[in-house]
């Protein structure tokens, strides 16, 4: 769905990408992890061409954007979506209006047909009906991300990109959005690629974790192959006192095996 290969992002002199590769696959959730300042938004960023890159190639669903026709990138922008960190969404418009924006720029529709389709991603997500007349200035923290979503999925996409999407959600919302986000990408046939430093969402809801380090993808895999992954950054997150506990456990027993395990001296 996604091939990023050897892709250099620099500000001037200051390289922030150097030559990093990233593949993502059909119907898998990428959690897209890194130390603050490495760089996650700005890779997010110039894959959706908001900013430019120095050198390397970026192919989704299957496409270059620099060989393709003007018409085939438009196509291939409505099969996009995005949610950004802080929602972004409109202060004037409603959040039904919001939703609707991707509709009035991309699809050539009726207004009742926007409204009701407008009213079917508001249910998708999770919000109630009366939600579609406020605006974002009226709804709370855990509404605002919901309605963002929605506004992500409007023209039905296949590829949604998610920037920190519980960030500012107590945790049982948190909880609950992980299992929207499992949810659609169960029924909608979603891919999703999610940037956060969430550890409870990597492993609740992320099929693979990719590392961002060293200007460059440092592991991609499973939970179980960022535990063994030898590399002091990636051990202190994983592994660190903010770590779920199962992990800690496990550490705790393979300590106390270990201290078993050991020969007894011998009583002199």
């Amino acid at each position: 769905m996604l091939a990023v290969k050897d892709l250099t992002v620099a500000f001037g002199s200051n390289v922030v990408l150097d030559k990093l590769n990233l593949d993502i696959y059909r119907g898998e959730i990428l959690g897209f992890v890194g130390a603050s300042g490495t760089g996650k938004s700005v890779l997010m960023r110039t894959v959706l061409r908001l900013l430019p890159r120095q050198s390397g190639s970026i192919r989704i669903l299957g496409a270059e954007y620099d060989e393709v026709s003007e018409e085939e990138r438009v196509a291939l922008d409505t099969r996009l979506g995005v949610l950004f960190q802080h929602g972004a969404l409109f202060s004037a418009l409603t959040v039904k209006e919001n939703i609707q924006v991707p509709m009035r720029e991309y699809l050539d529709l009726s207004q009742e047909m926007m409204d009701d389709l407008a009213m079917l991603k508001i249910a998708l997500v999770g919000l109630k009906p009366e939600a579609a007349d406020r605006y974002p200035s009226e709804l709370s923290g855990g509404m605002i991300k919901r309605a963002a979503l929605a506004r992500a999925l409007a023209l039905d996409p296949d590829l949604v990109f998610l920037d920190e999407p519980t960030s500012g959600l107590d945790p049982i919302g948190a909880a609950e959005f992980d299992e929207l986000i499992a949810k659609l990408r169960d029924t909608l046939g979603l891919t999703v690629y999610m940037v956060t430093h969430d550890l409870d969402s990597l492993f609740s809801v992320c099929d693979r974790i990719a590392v961002l380090g060293k200007k460059r993808v440092l592991v991609e895999g499973t939970i179980e192959d960022m535990l063994a992954f030898d590399d002091p950054w990636v051990q202190s997150y994983f592994r660190g006192k903010r770590a779920r506990s199962i992990v800690r456990d496990d550490d705790a027993q393979d300590n106390h095996a270990s201290k078993t395990d050991a020969p007894v001296p011998a009583t002199p």
